[in-house]
């Protein structure tokens, strides 16, 4: 099983409440509830991870919502894995993992971006940070429409 890292968790309740702004300042949409809920949980329990089989559904699909939202794969372009190396200079990808990645479950693959971001020694981090972030999608907040209100007819005297 892959582990969910807790910034990951993190980071998709920050999606989520970007996207879905309370309009109280209280009430939580049930997507970020239930992020919040496994937050606390790890919180609680010290953890910094969470298996992906652990996740609970509403809280998986929350989170699977955010992880479509950001780039799939760390690739700028740059492989150096087809020249030999066993890991790629250009995104941190170990060979196999570069190999495998289409098969890999998003849990596996935000594993690896965790690494290699903690890492931070990928020409993505640094001489090619500029093609890296050509590739960011912007979450795009969804704003509810209140309905009309209905106003009664001005009568015409």
């Amino acid at each position: 099983m892959a582990s969910i890292h807790i910034t990951d968790i993190e980071a998709a309740i920050n999606h989520w409440r970007a996207r879905t702004p309370s309009a109280n300042g209280g009430a939580l949409c049930a997507p970020l509830l239930a992020l919040a809920e496994v937050y606390a949980l790890m919180v609680f329990r010290r953890q910094d991870g969470i298996d992906d089989a652990d996740l609970p559904t509403p809280a998986m699909d929350a989170w699977r919502e955010w992880y479509d939202t950001t780039p799939d794969t760390p690739c700028i372009a740059i492989c150096s894995t087809s020249q030999g190396d066993e890991e790629c200079k250009g995104c941190g990808r170990s060979f196999g993992e570069v190999q495998h990645w289409l098969a890999m479950s998003p849990a596996e693959k935000r594993s690896v971006w965790r690494r290699i971001t903690v890492d931070g020694t990928a020409w993505r981090f640094n001489r090619y940070a500029e093609r890296a972030a050509e590739g960011r999608r912007p979450a795009q907040p969804v704003v509810a429409t209140p309905p009309p209100a209905h106003r009664p007819a001005k009568s015409q005297a």
